[in-house]
């Protein structure tokens, strides 16, 4: 049954691409050529305006830049031209970094949070101020105390990785069973012992789901932070293609995107599935 599901559902997803694909070439085909259009128009909208093809890139124009990209990912001709592989490299770097910092102060926390009433409440008008703020919000005050554009980007990465990941460990650890941990109380073990081998095996699902949706929040931010310190990244090179009027690099740089989320995502949802036992 499930083998039949996955089948029929990658069938369906295939042939929704193939749809997709269809209506994006039938949108961007040649038109007659444009006449009457203004010169000023015309050099704002490129050459091919004028003879008459979409401003938008087809399908077939972007797999062709595509392959471009993937033959030489990691090039290096200066500052503002660097290959597709090199800019996704520097987002994920710093991606991971802010991530595993904010793994760091989280789950140590959340677990103290989860495990005291007393903290709990005393932490929680602190969470309940911080935790809507914007992560880009940080970002000036970031670079002007730290006074490094990388860094301040690995900053705000901690900032918004890490309220998801500790409010799950602190919900995950507050919901363990009573009974397990009475028993092992029963048995004297220890309070530290007793984290580690009842709370943390129980709580371990929601830690996990906790961390999956702090990866893809801190990919989300990675992009708009690179916009706005610039230098390198994926999401500088999204900016700087838009500024050299090259939708087809934009195209690519969001399917890059896309992809690169849903790795993390699935890693992430890998090791949740390894610690999710049925009780």
């Amino acid at each position: 049954m499930t083998s039949s599901l996955r089948f029929r559902a990658a069938v369906v997803s295939i042939v929704l691409f193939a749809a997709f694909l269809g209506i994006w070439h039938l949108a961007t085909r040649p038109t007659a050529a444009t006449t009457t259009m203004s010169p000023e128009y015309a050099k704002l909208m490129g050459l091919t305006a004028t003879q008459g093809k979409s401003a938008m890139p087809g399908p077939s124009d972007v797999g062709a830049k595509l392959w471009e990209h993937l033959r030489q990912p990691f090039y290096d001709n200066g500052p503002n031209d660097k290959g597709l592989g090199i800019q996704l490299g520097y987002s994920i770097a710093r991606v991971g970094l802010g991530y595993l910092l904010a793994v760091i102060a989280a789950i140590p926390l959340g677990f103290l949070i989860g495990m005291s009433p007393l903290i709990s409440r005393a932490i929680d008008p602190f969470i309940q101020i911080l935790k809507p703020i914007s992560p880009l919000a940080w970002m000036p005050l970031a670079l002007y105390t730290i006074k490094d554009s990388s860094i301040s980007a690995i900053f705000v990465i901690f900032i918004c990785s890490v309220w998801p990941m500790l409010l799950n460990t602190a919900f995950g650890v507050a919901a363990v069973r009573k009974e397990w941990i009475n028993v092992a109380r029963t048995l004297e073990v220890g309070t530290v012992r007793r984290a580690f081998t009842v709370i943390l095996p129980a709580a371990a699902p929601t830690i996990l789901t906790g961390m999956r949706i702090s990866i893809g929040i801190a990919w989300l931010v990675i992009v708009a932070a690179e916009m706005l310190v610039g230098g390198t990244g994926i999401g500088y090179f999204v900016w700087n293609e838009w500024n050299n009027l090259s939708i087809t690099n934009v195209i690519i740089a969001i399917l890059m995107i896309g992809i690169v989320g849903m790795l993390l995502d699935q890693i992430l949802a890998r090791f949740t599935r390894m610690v999710t036992f049925p009780e």
